[in-house]
């Protein structure tokens, strides 16, 4: 598209957020209804639209992004209170993960009261399968699902401790199924250790997780494992809070 249809096409977009008819959209677009017909057209065949007993409507592509964008936001409101009790109780850096695609997205993180700073940040995105929370949300999917994610996107090592081999992926997985909560021994990153749980939406839909971090020098791979627990309790209560009892 050149750059004058694309402002006609979002032109019409966002008209069709308050007028449904070809005509009021082309009096509010300055467009003419030839024009504004087209892209309606072109509009519905993509979703982004759909013609209604009472003209155009928005479409359902159009809400699913939206939703897309604003569930992080929700979601982080929501887990706050729960993310903050639990750095509390563990004393380690707490983060809370988005899944987007095949990636996880740190949408929120509560840093430790510590003299250092984890490496993580707001918007970085990370691998399933070296993280915690990753390897929560793996855990969720079907036998076709993860084998369709791994082709898709392979093992990648990242540190000298990042599973690479499916097989040994897919055994802690299981381990992991029993428990509900996984564990990150410096996969991701050299020297961090990591619990963490998936969380789910008011549908059962499993989004992404939240996770405890700490230096590897401060938490044994046992003592890790011993917050496994309160790190489940106050997933659970995010998912709660997200609508699922």
């Amino acid at each position: 598209m050149t750059d004058t249809a694309v402002e006609k096409t979002l032109a019409v977009l966002e008209a069709l957020a308050d007028h449904t008819r070809i005509t009021d959209i082309a009096r509010v677009t300055g467009l003419p209804k030839s024009t504004v017909h087209r892209l309606l057209q072109t509009m519905v065949d993509r979703g982004f639209a759909t013609l209604g007993s009472d003209g155009y409507l928005t479409g359902p592509r159009v809400l699913a992004l939206a939703g897309k964008v604003l569930r992080p936001l929700d979601t982080v409101e929501r887990a706050r209170p729960f993310l903050r009790a639990l750095q509390e109780s563990t004393g380690c850096t707490v983060h809370l993960a988005v899944l987007f695609g095949d990636e996880l997205v740190y949408v929120d993180k509560i840093e430790a009261n510590k003299p250092y700073r984890m490496a993580s940040r707001l918007g970085m995105s990370l691998p399933a399968h070296g993280t915690a929370i990753g390897k929560a949300v793996l855990a969720s999917m079907s036998e076709a699902e993860l084998d369709a994610y791994i082709d898709r996107v392979g093992l990648p090592g990242r540190t000298p401790r990042t599973i690479t081999s499916s097989l040994r992926l897919k055994s802690q997985l299981t381990r992991v199924r029993r428990s509900r909560f996984a564990l990150d021994d410096e996969e991701n990153e050299v020297g961090v250790r990591c619990v963490g749980a998936a969380i789910r939406d008011h549908a059962g839909a499993v989004i992404g997780g939240i996770s405890a971090s700490s230096l590897a020098m401060e938490h044994s791979l046992p003592e890790l494992i011993a917050l496994g627990p309160g790190v489940l309790r106050a997933a659970d209560e995010v998912s709660a809070a997200l609508g699922w009892v």
